[in-house]
């Protein structure tokens, strides 16, 4: 007869049930515990290990009885691998445990709050949490004499002589404090040397690394420490774990590891209660996408060493810190099929189906496998269980498959010969990768013309999506972009339409109306104009003034604009040239699209200037920023070089903005840009 308990208020749960379930728990955690530290091989993502890890933490919790010494959740990472030489650490490299949102920050709070015997605020430093590989750096009057994994949190593997390789680990440090320094860390492993090494290893028919901690952790633990100079890793260290202490608190020791030569991408940032610190949260999360290495999340900590002593440590973790989760950019997932999409421009291009994942927070259920050569390479195949990575706003792409996980019989794709719409024989242009639908009449696209023509980016017609240009193309009430214009002379069956109505056309054809004046960067956007991207549309408006003058333009002149080449000066002036694109534009001004001339600068205040924004601008959106440049005689450019004068920078500024402060590029708040300005072109 089962047992049963109901303590919590959770109801009757049996207790044979609990004691299995807790079984399997440990038998989970500890197997992916194994996967992920010792075989870099992980089968899940961090949300699914997470999510398991607290449930075996909660029925713990509940139900003690069932507790032992030997359980995972009183230890942190894997035993030592064999081959490698045991360092016992002085001071347990113990874990940290999660929030996933604002309710677990604040419940961190209190807790210390209550530790602490304070009602004040609390003064934490917020730093970024880097996915790497953790690691412990001995140091003896300043020369490097040890460096050790995490191991199982008391035992780790040596691995100095790899972590010698390793250039941003000073061998000697100056200035140096005397006797023993302990310093901890991550070793990672950049994005752009990550993907640099995975096309390597597709190329020789290699499993791929799951991710760039998998790749940092396999660098570390190579038997022949040449192996892991080939990785070109880095170290990023977090705090001081051993010795006297460098100051009497975490960013005053950051700063000291800093002057020692340890590389410290972001000092941490100092906040005042739970608030403050969930601003910064938000902050890092928008540069996430922006850093030049991985981070899974930051970490929140008091920032006053006197409160983390008085605050103290449980057997697996700081009371004093707590490591706050991002949603995860990467997860695994199964690929069910390989379609086929056709683009505007005719590139056809493979899909991968996939069943739904949450990926960043989004539900993916397709991603992008970039061309056929690439596809070859990666060797993706239907029913793979692959990896899935999404960061920020970019399009969720297939990094590569599981091949431990591939089903028997699989194939690889044959990529196509034929258009899939059309069913017109594919081409591929000397020297590009790219299959492509020669057919401009082919009806997909046709249907992505429209779409990219009344996207927000181009002519900006509210209520004409995806779904209803196909809708309408189907009705027939569409051919091509500029019987968009014709939709007027449809109203009344427009309204008779299903879950349309009234309003919802007067709606659109008022968009549709607005359109026909909209700014003339916007119409060349529109236009589809293969290499022509928004900046460079607005480029192009301002040097030509009218789409009349820039279709007559010539090669040369194209070129004298702005960051426009051969290459995309020759797109240009073919399209223009080409018979249909010339009827189109005819039609066009049939329909009285005529957009205002681009009008000289109204100033010259940012003459001879090239500013770049990067960040979240608080008081001017990114496009009235760069607009108030152009306006004004400047120029406002998406990169940063040896050209730019000035970066602008809010919060969140990432990638940019370092290359900004390596070039040593002048860099302003929002606020200090405002303040220069004068009065007449200050926002109101």
């Amino acid at each position: 007869m089962s047992q049963t308990r109901n303590d919590t208020g959770k109801g009757k749960v049996p207790m044979m049930s609990v004691a299995n379930r807790i079984t399997e728990l440990r038998r989970e955690v500890e197997r992916h515990m194994l996967l992920y530290y010792q075989l870099d091989s992980p089968e899940i993502g961090d949300q699914e290990y997470d999510a398991l890890f607290a449930e075996l933490v909660r029925l713990e919790t509940e139900f003690p009885e069932y507790w032992t010494p030997d359980s995972p959740t009183h230890r942190v990472g894997a035993p030592p691998l064999k081959g490698f030489e045991q360092h016992r650490h002085r001071r347990p490299m113990l874990s940290l445990d999660n929030a996933f949102g604002a309710e677990e920050l604040f419940a961190f709070d209190e807790r210390l709050r209550r530790l602490l015997e304070t009602d004040g605020p609390l003064e934490y430093v917020v730093e970024l949490k880097y996915d790497g590989l953790s690691l412990a750096l001995i140091y003896e009057n300043g020369v490097l004499v040890t460096a050790s994994t995490r191991g199982d949190g008391v035992t780790g593997e040596v691995v100095t002589a790899n972590a010698k390789t390793v250039r941003t680990i000073p061998l000697r440090i100056d200035p140096a404090p005397a006797g023993r320094l302990e310093v901890r860390g991550e070793v990672v492993m950049l994005k752009e040397t990550f993907a640099k090494l995975n096309q390597a290893r597709a190329e020789q028919g290699l499993q791929i690394f799951a991710n760039p901690r998998n790749a940092a952790a396999g660098g570390m633990r190579q038997l022949d420490s040449r192996l892991t100079a080939e990785r070109e890793l880095t170290f990023l260290p977090y705090g001081q774990a051993d010795g006297e202490r460098l100051a009497r608190t975490q960013l005053e020791t950051m700063a000291r590891l800093a002057e020692m030569g340890f590389q410290i991408p972001r000092q941490p940032v100092v906040c005042l209660g739970p608030e403050s610190v969930l601003t910064i949260l938000r902050e890092i999360e928008q540069m996430r996408p922006d850093l030049p290495f991985g981070i899974d999340g930051a970490v929140v900590k008091l920032n006053s060493f006197a409160q983390q002593d008085q605050a103290g440590e449980t057997s697996r973790g700081p009371r004093y810190a707590i490591a706050y989760k991002f949603a995860a950019e990467q997860a695994f997932t199964l690929l069910r099929e390989i379609s086929v999409q056709v683009g505007r421009t005719g590139a056809v291009t493979p899909v991968a189906e996939l069943e739904p994942v949450v990926v960043g927070g989004v539900t993916v259920s397709r991603a992008t496998l970039h061309n056929y050569d690439d596809l070859e390479r990666r060797d993706v195949r239907a029913g793979d269980t692959v990896i899935i990575r999404r960061a920020g706003d970019v399009i969720p792409e297939v990094v590569g498959a599981v091949l431990d996980k591939r089903p028997a019989g699989s194939e690889r794709p044959i990529p196509p010969t034929h258009c899939p719409e059309c069913q017109t024989p594919l081409d591929r242009e000397d020297g590009m990768v790219v299959l492509r639908c020669p057919n401009r009449s082919c009806p997909a696209q046709v249907a992505a013309k429209i779409v990219h023509f009344a996207s927000r980016s181009a002519m900006d017609i509210e209520g004409l999506g995806e779904k209803q240009i196909l809708r309408f193309l189907d009705l027939g009430y569409l051919s091509d972009v500029a019987s968009i214009y014709r939709l007027v002379d449809r109203r009344e069956e427009l309204i008779n339409l299903d879950r349309m109505g009234a309003q919802s056309v007067e709606n659109l054809l008022t968009a549709i109306e607005a359109s026909r004046t909209q700014a003339l960067e916007r119409l060349i956007f529109g236009l589809g104009i293969r290499f022509v991207g928004d900046r460079t549309a607005r480029d192009l408006a301002r040097q030509f003034g009218t789409i009349e003058a820039l279709a007559a333009a010539g090669v040369d002149a194209l070129m004298a604009t702005p960051e426009v080449g051969p290459r995309v000066a020759s797109s240009i002036r073919e399209w223009f040239e080409d018979a249909e694109n010339q009827v189109l534009l005819a039609r066009l001004k049939e329909f009285g699209v005529h957009p205002p001339q681009a009008s000289d600068p109204a100033g010259d205040w940012f003459a001879g200037q090239t500013i770049v924004f990067t960040g979240t601008l608080e008081q001017l959106t990114r496009q009235q920023a760069e607009d108030l440049v152009i306006r004004n005689g400047g120029k406002a450019s998406g990169s940063v070089s040896k050209q730019t004068t000035r970066v602008v920078a809010g919060p969140g500024a990432g990638s940019k903005l370092a290359k900004a402060e390596t070039l040593g590029v002048p860099v302003w708040t929002e606020a200090e840009f405002l303040d220069s300005l004068p009065p007449e072109l200050r926002p109101s």
